[in-house]
């Protein structure tokens, strides 16, 4: 059992909401990987201002999704493509009914369930409210490049 001594809280926050600003992001993908997203998503944050409040992104596919996850280490992205991959194989032979765009498809639909469409981030003093090692990444699951679509919407405060 964890003692209430080492738990600490902030004294809450407040702030009006004032704004609601959205944006279209569309991404050019290399093929099956990760793509940081994550300066595009400050730089936005930047553009309407905000001080306090929420980014939501919201990518607009069924075979490419959205993750927060480790910015140092590259092996951490290596190694969780090939858990991925693992999950949901893309072999010829791997069984999988639906094939319509290649033998990618299924897994890559697969892949997006066990992961996120959307992602929220707190937004505190204009900024976004990331860990020191986390990053805002888009993971496309198929093997070909592909044009992604993603939406950002603020909401909260501006300065």
């Amino acid at each position: 059992m964890t003692s209430a001594k080492s738990i600490t809280r902030s004294a809450p926050s407040s702030a009006q909401v004032t704004t609601i600003a959205s944006s279209l992001l569309t991404v050019q993908t290399p093929g099956c990987g990760f793509t940081d997203l994550t300066s595009e998503a400050a730089k936005f944050v930047a553009e309407v201002r905000a001080r306090d409040g929420a980014l939501t992104l919201f990518i607009r596919h069924t075979s490419a999704s959205l993750t927060i996850q480790e910015n140092a280490d590259p092996s951490v992205l290596v190694d969780l493509t090939t858990a991925l991959a693992r999950f949901a194989p893309d072999d010829e032979d791997a069984g999988w009914t639906h094939d319509t765009e290649g033998p990618d498809d299924m897994p890559a639909h697969v892949k997006t369930m066990l992961t996120e469409t959307s992602l929220h981030v707190p937004v505190l003093d204009g900024k976004l409210a990331l860990g020191t090692w986390q990053a805002i990444y888009l993971i496309e699951h198929r093997t070909r490049p592909h044009r992604r679509e993603v939406v950002l919407q603020f909401t909260g405060a501006s300065r």
